[in-house]
């Protein structure tokens, strides 16, 4: 290689364009705002509309979020089959095995699936056919 054939890499040159300095940078004199009105002379906040009512205030608003809501990570029966048979499953071993995220405010197991293996399962929530179904193939649900 020599020094002549040097190149610089892609995107290592990002020059700013600088408005309002001089007719002949292509944006002097107006700075690329055009002539006079609102949007030349300064900013307007998110979803103003010149004064009209803005369209988050016109819908009409419905329901409330509760502050206190508690989400649970949902784990399905199926899934636990991965597992080998006797092995005890906490939530921190579902996060280790990538079934679930990250535990959020706990782990909720659902009857969703069949359950072939016998697994003592430790977790935040169960419901109540999920509970049936790991006892009906000789595990154990213990809440946590």
């Amino acid at each position: 290689m020599k020094l002549n054939e040097l190149q610089m890499p892609e995107g290592a040159r990002n020059v700013r364009n600088r408005v309002g300095r001089g007719e002949s940078s292509g944006n002097g004199k107006t700075a690329g705002r055009g002539q006079k009105g609102q949007k030349a002379r300064g900013k307007t906040r998110l979803g103003f509309e010149g004064g009209q009512m803005p369209l988050f205030r016109r819908i009409p608003k419905r329901g409330f979020t509760n502050i206190n809501r508690k989400e649970y990570a949902v784990v399905n029966l199926d899934v636990l089959n991965r597992f080998d048979n006797g092995t005890e499953v906490s939530p921190a071993m579902l996060v280790e095995a990538g079934i679930v995220k990250s535990e959020l405010n706990g782990v909720k197991i659902l009857a969703n699936g069949q359950l072939d293996k016998s697994l003592t399962v430790k977790a935040n929530k169960f419901s109540a056919s999920a509970t049936a179904a790991i006892e009906a193939a000789g595990g154990k649900a213990e809440v946590i």
